[in-house]
């Protein structure tokens, strides 16, 4: 087989969407491949996202689960790092469009890999991000960070019983890994970090409820490690509340249906969402051209060999994909990479490539809180602190980086031999910063860090002379 990028003497260009597990391992996969790889991604940092709550809740800094992409390719010589929002690909002219601050830029490709993954979903109820921040990304966990410890300190300055349980409640939506994981923390956070850090008010006394519109605990796992988490949590003082559907989320609660039709008010200030994912819509953009299928949470049908109907040059990988079954985890990502830089070497050397990708089921893990933790792997069902041990070590593992993991451990061994977290830092940056941005919409991308208005030059719009 030769490509008919070979028959120009040129090497392949290939362009791989998104930094995340998928796109990163793809990167790594072509390190000796005779191509040129172009990495395309909205954030310069690869983020390790199944720890995002602890950067949330004070335990790890994001620079310890977010290291810089560059970075980590930097040794990589056919690897170029490009910042920008992929906004349009086009199959049949075989480009990938991306934009940031309203510069745009064309790469033009000859193999592609789209790994772009997933974002939260609210249903339909996208106002309810406002109120209600997702799990998703770094500024989402410094958010929540800045909201949580927050709450603490206004109930501190409250004087209004009602006022002050409110500040002290936390609601998370979301009984999955991640919502677990995030009420556990919250828990431990009042009840042992912050229990003698304030005067007026006893932060054990803080309410944290996990809510749910499903029967069970931690539904992708077998029940008998549901109810094992459901009893932990229940031990750290989580109130968990299933079959309970949000209808309305504002600055002040949470409105949830239950089972028998009745409608009740939670009053809680810091609401967090850790329900439902949403694909990229890059997504709904390849099956307009490809014809192929895109279900309900934009996740298109691709071939058993992760390519688009009729385009055996791209590959889509990840939490964008549907494909039997296939779950939304890391390692269907990280696979799912390694196995298109594969077939893309096969490719470019004229060999014939794998018809199927297979995916190996390495097992899932949640933890609960210190100490406890569940996990089914390999066959087998573990509970309490042989599964905690067990996800300590396969989390240092997919790390990247040896600073990282050492600092990971430094803080880790604070946060549970001992009492305190050493990333309590909020700002009302953090907090409000999402939400200013939002109100300042695209008039914000003319400014000085590099934004143009149309083709023509800079405009300041601060008013402010360069330094």
């Amino acid at each position: 087989m030769t490509t008919a990028t070979q028959s120009t003497g040129r090497r392949p260009r290939v362009v791989i969407v998104g930094s995340g597990f998928g796109g990163l391992f793809a990167a790594q996969g072509l390190k000796k491949a005779p191509v040129d790889v172009t990495l395309v991604a909205k954030t310069s940092h690869h983020l390790f996202q199944p720890l995002l709550y602890q950067v949330a809740t004070g335990i790890l800094s994001e620079g310890e689960i977010a290291p810089a992409t560059r970075e980590i390719l930097r040794n990589q010589d056919n690897a170029r790092v490009v910042l920008g929002e992929v906004t349009d690909i086009d199959l049949t002219a075989r480009t990938v469009t991306s934009t940031v601050l309203g510069r745009t830029t064309v790469h033009e490709y000859d193999e592609l890999i789209v790994a772009a993954g997933a974002g939260q979903s609210y249903f339909g109820n996208d106002q309810f991000a406002e109120y209600a921040p997702g799990m998703k990304s770094i500024d989402d966990a410094l958010e929540l960070r800045g909201r949580i410890f927050g709450a603490f300190e206004l109930a501190e300055l409250a004087t209004d019983p009602a006022e002050i349980d409110r500040l002290l409640t936390f609601v998370v939506v979301g009984a999955g890994p991640t919502g677990v994981e995030m009420a556990g923390q919250i828990a431990e956070l009042a009840r042992r970090t912050l229990r003698k850090d304030f005067r007026r008010i006893d932060p054990t006394s803080a309410r944290v409820i996990l809510l749910d519109a499903a029967p069970k605990v931690l539904p992708p796992f077998i029940d008998k490690l549901g109810q094992a988490a459901a009893k932990q949590l229940n031990e750290i003082g989580v109130e968990i509340q299933l079959g309970a559907m949000v209808t309305d989320v504002d600055a002040d609660g949470i409105v949830v249906k239950d089972g028998d039709g009745h409608e009740r008010r939670i009053h809680a200030a810091t609401k967090i969402w850790a329900a439902g994912v949403q694909a990229s819509p890059l997504g709904k953009i390849l099956g307009d051209q490809s014809g192929a299928a895109v279900d309900r949470a934009g996740r298109i049908s691709v071939e058993p060999d992760l390519t688009l109907p009729g385009h055996p040059e791209v590959h889509v990988v990840g939490d964008m994909i549907s494909l039997n079954r296939l779950p939304g985890v890391a390692q269907v990502a990280i696979q799912g990479g390694k196995f298109a830089a594969e077939a893309v070497k096969a490719r470019v050397a004229g060999r014939p490539t794998k018809p199927e990708f297979h995916y190996f089921d390495k097992g899932s893990m949640a933890t609960i809180s210190r100490f406890h933790a569940v996990a089914d792997t390999w066959k087998f069902q573990f509970s309490g602190f042989i599964a905690w041990v067990l996800w300590l070590a396969v989390h240092i593992m997919y790390q990247v980086g040896f600073k990282n993991r050492f600092s990971t451990v430094f803080h880790w061994a604070v946060s549970f031999l001992g009492r305190g977290r050493s990333q309590r830092t909020a700002t009302q940056q953090q907090v409000y910063g999402r939400l200013a941005l939002e109100e300042l919409g695209s008039d914000f991308e003319v400014s000085k860090t590099g934004g143009r208005r149309h083709l023509g030059e800079p405009v300041d719009v601060t008013g402010r002379e360069s330094a």
